[in-house]
Order: C-alpha cells, then sequence, then structure tokens
C-alpha cells in the first residue's frame, strides 16, 4: 500500500517538473533545460531560423512568445515613425558615456512602444578609412572609445527590458563586396584593435545578443568562423547570448551551425532540416550543437522576462517629448567646430540683417541610409532651424543650388519607342527579383520616378522581391554630351544601344550612378533600364539631362548677406550600407562652396558626412567648418545653437581625418588590388592616430580635435598608485568668455618597450561642464588592461614592467599634461 502512494506521487510530480519553465520564480537555467527537454528535434531546428522577417518563431504549445526585432542604431525603424537620433559616429563625436547612456534608455522605450523584444545595435566597428559606407553607424577608429560608449549605450537599451545586438562581429570596415571581401590580419591586430569593443560589450556591458558579419575574416565567413565564435566570443570571452546572422549572412547550414552560429536570420534558408538533419543523423553534427542554440535563444527570453510579459505595440504611436530632448542634446553634444577663423563664430543673432542658406543638405532630412534609415515624425532642417533662432532676420534660401537628378525626371527627352513622339516608357513588372516567366503587368508610363514604401500598387505586385524592365528611346533636339541618371534601391543596370553603361546589380540603399554619353540631335538611342527589389523600401528614377551649373542663385544671395551658410555632404543616397562612398564630395559640392566664399568673407560650411571629406580645394577659403555628421530630427535646432552661441561646441573628432587620402595609412590595401577579394590589413596597429604619431605625415584635424568658443587650462597632475592599478587626476579650468564643456583624453605609452607598440593609446576620457572662471578635479582610473597587449607567444593578453608615461590632452596631438609611473 505504501509503495502504491509512492508511485502515485511519483507520477504526480512529472508533469509539475516537465512544465517547470513555467514557473516564473524558478532559475534561469532550470527553466530553460526544463523548456528545451520538451521540444522535438524538428521545433529545435525550426527555431533556430528567423521567422518573418524580424521576428524568432512561437512556439504556442509550449508558450514561446513570437520575439521581435528591429533595426537600429539611431531609431527603431521597422514600426512606422519615431524618435530619428543622431548617427552613432556624432555619438561617438559627444564622447558623453552619460548621454549614451540616456540615447540606450530612450531607444529602450521606443522598442518597448513598438512591442519590440530585440534592438538589432549598437555597431561598433572599427573606422578604418572615411569611404566606409557604414562609418556613420559606428563609434570611430578607437577601440577604446568605441568599447566604453557602446557599453553605456547597451546598459542604458538593457535597463528598460530590451535586448541589444552588437555588431558586426567583425573587422566589417567596408562595405565594398561586403558578402565576399575577406578582411585578413595577424591575431595580434585582430586583437588588440578590432575586437575590445566587441569584448566590453560582452564583458562590461553585459550584451544580450551578438550579429555576424557579411565578409569573410581570414578566408572564413564570420556565421562560421569557430575561431571568433566559438573560442573566442563563447568560450574565451563567455558570451551566452544569442549569436545571430546579419541578414542573408548565412551562406552553409552545416559549417554555420558548426562555427557557432545560433540564429539565422531572417529565415532558416541554410540552418534548416534539409540541411541539418543528415548531418546530425551521419554523425557529422551533434545534436547538443543544436540544444546549446536553442538554449541560449530560450535563456534570452527568460532572463528578460520575454516569456513572463507580453511585449505589446501601442495602439497610438505618438512623438516621445524627452525622447526628442535626448536627441537634441546628442546632436549639440556631438557636432565638431573644426575651423573659426577671426572667431567668425558665434554668430552674433542682433547684428544679422540678412544671412543666405545655401545647398543642397539645407532643408531636408539628412541622414545616413540603409537598414539605419528612420523616418521621424517630424524633422527640423537646418533652414528652419535658422529661421527659428533668427526671427527677425530676413533669411534667403537658395533651393536647388545643385540640382538633382529628380530636377530632370519630367522634362527628359525620353519617348516609348522608336519613332514615336509620345513621351514615356513600357515598363514590364515581375513577381520575381530575375526578371523571370511572364510579367504581371505591363504598362505604359510616363516617366521612371517611383519610391514605394510598401506595396507599388501594381496588380499581382508584392511589397517585396519584386523586378521591371523599362524600355524606351532617347531622341535630343540638340547634339552634345548628355548625362544618363539612375537612382535606385535596390539592383539596377542600365543598356543604351544594348551596351551595358551602369551597373549597380546588388542590394544596396539608394545610390546614384550616371554616365556621361555623345548624342547627336534627332538621333533614337534605344534604351533598357533593369531593376529589381529584395526589401525594404524600393526606388528607382532615372533622367536623361544636360547640366547647367553656373551658381547664379547662390552667388546672388551671398553677395548682399551678412553671413552665409553652405550646407553640404551626402545624404542617404551617397552615404549607404552595402557601398563605399567617395573621398570627395558629392559632384559640384566643392565649386559651389568656393563660388559662395568668393563673394561672402563671411562664409560658414555645415558638413554632412559619416567621416572625413577632401576639403583642400575649399577648406582655405571659408572662415568656419562645422562637422555636423548625420544630426537626427533635431539636427537645425542644434546647428543653429551652435552657430548662434546658444550652445558652445563641445564634440571632439572620433577619427583622425587625413589632408588626402594619400596620407591615411591603408591608402595601399584598402581595396583588394588583386581582384582575389582579400584585403590584407598590413598597417597591422598602426591605423587612425596610432599610424599618424610614429609617420611624418600628419593630419588635416587629428583624433580628439574639437574647437570651442572658450579656452581651458589643464594643471596639477598627479598619478598614484600600485601595480597596474592606477589613479590619475588633473583640474581642468575654464579660462574663457564662454561656459562650455571639454573631453579631457588619457593616453598611455611604455617607454622602453620589449615589443613594437603604438606610440600612445587611448585609455581614458572624460567630457566635464565648466562655468566660466570654474575649475573642476577629473580622477581617471586605469588598470592591468591600461597598460596591456596581446602576447602572441602567451595567447593573453598582459603587461610588461616597466616606466609608462601618463599624457593628458586635449587631443591626440594636443597633450597637456605629462607623469610617469612604475608598472611592475
Amino acid at each position: 500500500m505504501r509503495n502504491r502512494f509512492i508511485v502515485a506521487a511519483i507520477l504526480m510530480a512529472v508533469p509539475a517538473l516537465a512544465q517547470k519553465y513555467k514557473d516564473a520564480k524558478a532559475p534561469v537555467e532550470d527553466r530553460v533545460n526544463a523548456l528545451l527537454k520538451e521540444m522535438t528535434l524538428e521545433e529545435k531546428i525550426d527555431y533556430i531560423g528567423g521567422y518573418e522577417d524580424f521576428y524568432i518563431r512561437p512556439i504556442d504549445r509550449l508558450g514561446l512568445p513570437k520575439i521581435k526585432m528591429t533595426d537600429g542604431p539611431v531609431g527603431t525603424r521597422n514600426y512606422g515613425h519615431t524618435t530619428a537620433y543622431p548617427a552613432s559616429v556624432l555619438t561617438a563625436a559627444s564622447w558623453d558615456k552619460a548621454l549614451a547612456y540616456k540615447l540606450g534608455e530612450a531607444l529602450g522605450k521606443d522598442a518597448r512602444e513598438r512591442g519590440v523584444h530585440i534592438l538589432l545595435a549598437p555597431g561598433v566597428n572599427i573606422y578604418r578609412a572615411p569611404m566606409n559606407g557604414r562609418n556613420f553607424e559606428y563609434l570611430g577608429e578607437d577601440p577604446f572609445l568605441a568599447g566604453e560608449l557602446a557599453v553605456a549605450y547597451i546598459k542604458g537599451v538593457q535597463k528598460k527590458g530590451v535586448v541589444a545586438t552588437v555588431k558586426h562581429f567583425a573587422a566589417n570596415n567596408q562595405e565594398w563586396d561586403r558578402n565576399n571581401v575577406s578582411s585578413d590580419m595577424d591575431e595580434r591586430t585582430l586583437r588588440e584593435i578590432y575586437l575590445p569593443a566587441f569584448k566590453a560589450a560582452v564583458q562590461k556591458g553585459k550584451v544580450g545578443a551578438v550579429m555576424d558579419s557579411y565578409n569573410l575574416i581570414n578566408g572564413v565567413h564570420a556565421t562560421q568562423q569557430n575561431h571568433l565564435n566559438n573560442e573566442i566570443l563563447k568560450n574565451e570571452w563567455k558570451f551566452d547570448g544569442i549569436l545571430m546572422s546579419d541578414w542573408v549572412a548565412t551562406y552553409d547550414g552545416v559549417a554555420a551551425a558548426k562555427g557557432g552560429l545560433d540564429l539565422e536570420m531572417p529565415s532558416g534558408a541554410f540552418m534548416n532540416r534539409k540541411n541539418l538533419f543528415p548531418a546530425i543523423k551521419n554523425g557529422s553534427l551533434s545534436e547538443e550543437v543544436i540544444n546549446d542554440k536553442v538554449r541560449r535563444i530560450l535563456r534570452v527570453i527568460f532572463r528578460f522576462g520575454f516569456y513572463d510579459t507580453k511585449y505589446e505595440a501601442v495602439k497610438e504611436l505618438k512623438p516621445n517629448k524627452a525622447n526628442e530632448a535626448v536627441a537634441l542634446d546628442l546632436a549639440r553634444g556631438g557636432m565638431v567646430l573644426l575651423k573659426n577663423e577671426d572667431n567668425l563664430l558665434p554668430l552674433n543673432s542682433s547684428a544679422i540683417k540678412t544671412i543666405a542658406v545655401i545647398g543642397p543638405n539645407a532643408d531636408v532630412n539628412v541622414a545616413g541610409g540603409g537598414s539605419s534609415f528612420t523616418e521621424p515624425f517630424h524633422y527640423t532642417s537646418l533652414l528652419k532651424g535658422i529661421k527659428t533662432a533668427l526671427p527677425n532676420a530676413k533669411v534667403i534660401y537658395v533651393a536647388n543650388s545643385i540640382p538633382q537628378l529628380e530636377n530632370y525626371v519630367e522634362q527628359s527627352p525620353i519617348y516609348t519607342e522608336k519613332g514615336s513622339v509620345k513621351k514615356g516608357v513600357k515598363a514590364s513588372y515581375y513577381n520575381n527579383m530575375d526578371l523571370k516567366d511572364a510579367p504581371v503587368a505591363e504598362l505604359t508610363e510616363p516617366n521612371i520616378n517611383h519610391s514605394w514604401i510598401q506595396e507599388p500598387g501594381i496588380k499581382g505586385l508584392g511589397e517585396d522581391n519584386f523586378s521591371a524592365r523599362y524600355t524606351g528611346v532617347v531622341r535630343t533636339e540638340k547634339s552634345g554630351k548628355y548625362k544618363f541618371s539612375v537612382r535606385g534601391d535596390d539592383g539596377f543596370r542600365l543598356f543604351v544601344e544594348g551596351e551595358k553603361v551602369l551597373d549597380q546589380w546588388g542590394d544596396h540603399a539608394a545610390v546614384v550612378q550616371s554616365k556621361e554619353l555623345q548624342l547627336e540631335a534627332g538621333k533614337e538611342y534605344s534604351f533598357t533600364l533593369e531593376y529589381y527589389e529584395h526589401g525594404g523600401n524600393a526606388q528607382i528614377a532615372f533622367a536623361v539631362y544636360q547640366e547647367n551649373i553656373n551658381f547664379t542663385d547662390a552667388v546672388k544671395a551671398a553677395t548682399g548677406a551678412d553671413v552665409a551658410i553652405v550646407s553640404v555632404g551626402y545624404n542617404t543616397s551617397a552615404e549607404s550600407e552595402g557601398s563605399d562612398r567617395t573621398f570627395a564630395l558629392p559632384e559640384y559640392h566643392d565649386q559651389l562652396i568656393n563660388a559662395v566664399a568668393k563673394v561672402n568673407k563671411n562664409t560658414v560650411v555645415v558638413l554632412n558626412a559619416g567621416g572625413n571629406v577632401d576639403m583642400q580645394n575649399w577648406l582655405g577659403n571659408t572662415k568656419a567648418l562645422l562637422h555636423a555628421w548625420y544630426p537626427g530630427q533635431e539636427g537645425g535646432t542644434a546647428i543653429a545653437d551652435i552657430l548662434l552661441g546658444k550652445v558652445n561646441p563641445s564634440g571632439k573628432l572620433p577619427a583622425s581625418f587625413e589632408k588626402r587620402w594619400e596620407d591615411n595609412p591603408t591608402y595601399n590595401n584598402y581595396y583588394d588590388p588583386d581582384g582575389d577579394k582579400h584585403v590584407e590589413y598590413k598597417e597591422g596597429l598602426n591605423i587612425g592616430y596610432r599610424y599618424y604619431d610614429q609617420s611624418n605625415v600628419k593630419p588635416q584635424f587629428p583624433f580628439g580635435f574639437g574647437l570651442s568658443y572658450t579656452t581651458f587650462e589643464y594643471s596639477n597632475l598627479k598619478v598614484s598608485g600600485k601595480g597596474t592599478d592606477v589613479s590619475v587626476s588633473f583640474t581642468i579650468k575654464n579660462t574663457g568668455k564662454y561656459d562650455g564643456a571639454e573631453v579631457a583624453q588619457i593616453y598611455v605609452h611604455q617607454e622602453n618597450s620589449p615589443v613594437a607598440r603604438p606610440v600612445k593609446e587611448l585609455k581614458g576620457f572624460e567630457k566635464l561642464f565648466l562655468k566660466k572662471g570654474e575649475s573642476k578635479t577629473v580622477t581617471v582610473k586605469l588598470d592591468a588592461d591600461s597598460f596591456s597587449y596581446w602576447k602572441n607567444e602567451q595567447n593573453k593578453f598582459g603587461y610588461d614592467a616597466g616606466t609608462f608615461e601618463i599624457l593628458v590632452g586635449a587631443s591626440a596631438s594636443d597633450i597637456k599634461l605629462k607623469a610617469k609611473t612604475q608598472v611592475k
């Protein structure tokens, strides 16, 4: 009888034990293991493949919720209008950990309002050369700066119950052919330059997810990289969260499974039953490898409370005033004043009667393109910011100071077919990306100028994954050179008389390509424009025209103005994910600056770019230059505040700005010279200021540089401590006429190092606000990491005892104080 009771008690306990995952009070690992045991192998394999583009699939029978993701890092972009924060490189230029934390909190709040569990941000890849199309999404050239700001950002996001995702792991330092290019480097370079920000995100920030990059590292795709994913990330750094792929960045399911990838996004195109079942069956892939992937996803779900708390989007999304204030504070704190000749700035608002605002970026929402582009509820352009700040001044705005492709679409001499007098094109649309099978629609359209945010509205055509072919003829009334220009998002290629003249056949944000051709009057030239769309927004536009650029209106406006502001730089088309940009400014921007500066001695250039540009043709002709990066929805207000002195500029460069592209240490090896798609990082550790410190070549503007309207005095440096625990303290005084913030930078240099090391390396920084006449003491703690380097022989970081110099400065080339310490 007693044994019967025991058996009954055991049978009653089994369901309770099996469903321990439902107990919100149970330890996370117990819940994970209990739920994992309930899953079939089929469910496990399905679970490690993304679902509906931006989700982890639900399993209703187990109560597993649908996990929602959104792109970042400057806004929750996937679900309608939201707050548009400044580009990440501007956050880096703020050197402000407290603001980075507030940015993370704000993004976390935006995500929660949209029912989002996972934010796909921040990005921490190192700024290696100015042309990288995603530099604006990253945090500069220095791994310590990037790591410290990323940690603050991650902590802010995750405080709000949203998982942050540090990306793109690793060495994704160019967008040129990013799916096929291999970043090749030695272990020490990898460890000291390209991995520290990721390590900080994992070990200090406790980030919940990591995203692998598109590129290869030393010949192996990131999603298959056992050394990076398993040996370093998971084993050495003890990362226990989710390692996901970037979207369509998985190339081999079994290799990715073995290489450490946990979650293939946006779907299980490779890590699926078809590919993984045979490998498990023949013993080449262990089921425990699959279990570990599922366990990591479940761990995050339980750790962040997603299983127990339903994340629902609010019914009506509205602007968040507190978050808009964060966007404004960040924009003010990260813009960098690079030139201010004769103290032209700040402008005296009471003395300005007329101000000219000129340039293609003056009255638009200027931002970088690609997966981080965010549609705000509203934005303040530079023009609006100036008008609001100077209500009593006459503001002369010159629109179309540089004509855009769209200005020429309607008057393009394009006809439907040879001999026709009917303007327009014949369009065929296909419900696939390959222009295959019969078209679902054949139309005659007056021109090609489409921008579809959702479905194109053509019967039979979905929102994504379609293609189009446009045909017609060009017939001009006069002979001469004509530009054939196309703007497309995603791929396009243009044929004229059967010859391919433009080819941008790949996934990318909106980019513009042009080809100039000699045409004879009256002669008809057939053309075919082919286009496909893969995902996200869709744009395709085509124009044929002769340009007439004389800057007449700009010169007229600038001539009679007290001040001329020229707003130039890149935009969503010119600087974007998926392709690299030029070092030179877009066409005609240099000439516009010089034309205005020639007639107005008080010319201020406001530059939008994710990094440096070629300034040599115009920098000497202008009195002031404000690098505004991509300043987000409140950018126009922030620019006006700085130009008029309401806010004292305090941003500092997070990357060295070379005078010429040839001066960059990667000049001879940024692109693959041999065509084998292997880019060798021959500069090693000597990237950015590390290179300029040991070279006779000097930058135009050094790392950490930025002007202020006030002056600061450094004094009273004290270095104390025992062993590697070193305390650095010093005093900063605002000795000028304006209140303002200063960024103090602490560098470390080892004397008589037994191995080659950079001349100095950033190991600390603090941003502090000082009223005029005010002094504050800054204290920064250094530890073993501050003195260490990667020791290949020992396969770990370590330091060599000796004398180290502590350098405190306002930039990498403006060292104010020095002291020495002995490290034993």
